[in-house]
């Protein structure tokens, strides 16, 4: 028999237009020969179950099952598509963990922390990771300018400290645009993180556990045509390269590929996850771990998985089934 799989999309978040589009992605390549699949929208006031032909059906949240024309319907497994809240900071995974069903994406406590820029910052230096000099602040303390000045220097990146799809971020090369980048990352956050402008480029690296072992993907290379790699260079056609496999000599891709299995194994992360790095000079500075990375025609991810000769379709079986066991 099919395992059900409910495949969740939307979220609260400025990153719905892009979760829509990912699990729009998701869903055209999933195995329909081993699974049934129901895309299930979750939104700020309503959960349904959407069909092929646009009819729906509410989600009853008591158990997370739907009822069509009479027959009740449970799941075997999630498959989480959702950037942002609900599905990127652990709020999900605890519903899902409380109603025993099991997900594709890392766990609660995984998935909380490290959507937090900054606390995931903090616990990769104390696990001896280089990562970009930080400070924090939240809506209800004032922003010290000079602080930010005297302690990270011109330019610095002004970013909300949960989101992603680089929502909300802004670089600031003079101080006089201090206080927008500031007024721009708190419309989308109460909490913002102000980080160190590394000179170097960015790269890159995908993984994911299936049957026990670590698999990791070729690394990407991104060459954004803009002054960094904002939201509408990572979903615009033509405005980023990103390089697959990337032009990097074998000693960077191996530290690379070993300091994201290290980073994997040290977050307790699960699924498909993508880590991102600054490189600068000789060294490697790790900028953030997207639990729930991007799925849609212009994501790394999906690119990297083809580049290494697997398909879609084989890379989210490998996903459910990993979720599965």
């Amino acid at each position: 028999m099919k395992k059900r799989i409910a495949l969740v999309t939307g979220g609260y978040s400025g990153e719905r237009e892009i979760s829509l589009k990912s699990g729009q992605e998701v869903y055209r390549h999933i195995d329909r020969s081993v699974f049934d699949v129901y895309m299930i929208h979750i939104g700020q006031e309503n959960w349904f179950y959407i069909t092929d032909t646009g009819d729906r059906y509410p989600v009853d949240r008591n158990d997370f099952s739907v009822s069509v024309e009479g027959n009740r319907h449970t799941f075997d497994c999630v498959f989480i598509a959702i950037h942002g809240t609900p599905g990127e900071d652990g709020k999900l995974q605890g519903y899902f963990d409380l109603l025993n069903i099991p997900y594709t994406s890392c766990g609660r406590t995984t998935s909380s922390v490290t959507f937090n820029k900054f606390f995931t910052n903090r616990i990769a230096r104390a696990i001896g990771v280089r990562t970009p000099d930080a400070l924090f602040f939240t809506s209800e303390q004032p922003v010290d300018h000079q602080q930010i000045i005297r302690t990270l220097g011109l330019p610095c990146f002004v970013k909300p400290n949960n989101g992603g799809s680089s929502v909300g971020i802004s670089r600031v090369e003079v101080p006089g645009d201090l206080d927008l980048a500031i007024h721009k990352a708190f419309h989308e956050d109460s909490e913002i993180v102000i980080e160190a402008y590394l000179p170097g480029f960015e790269l890159t690296c995908g993984m994911l556990r299936s049957g026990g072992r670590l698999i990791v993907f070729p690394l990407t290379k991104i060459i954004s045509r803009k002054v960094f790699f904002d939201y509408e260079a990572k979903y615009t056609d033509g405005m980023a390269e990103e390089i697959t496999p990337a032009p990097v000599d074998d000693g960077l891709r191996d530290r690379c590929q070993e300091l994201s299995r290290y980073l994997y194994q040290q977050l307790n992360c699960r699924g498909i996850v993508r880590f991102d790095y600054i490189v600068s000079g000789e060294d490697l500075y790790f900028l953030e771990v997207n639990t729930i990375p991007g799925f849609t025609r212009n994501s790394i991810v999906p690119k990297m998985a083809i580049a290494m000769g697997l398909s879609l379709t084989e890379l989210y079986t490998m996903a459910i089934e990993d979720a599965l066991r």
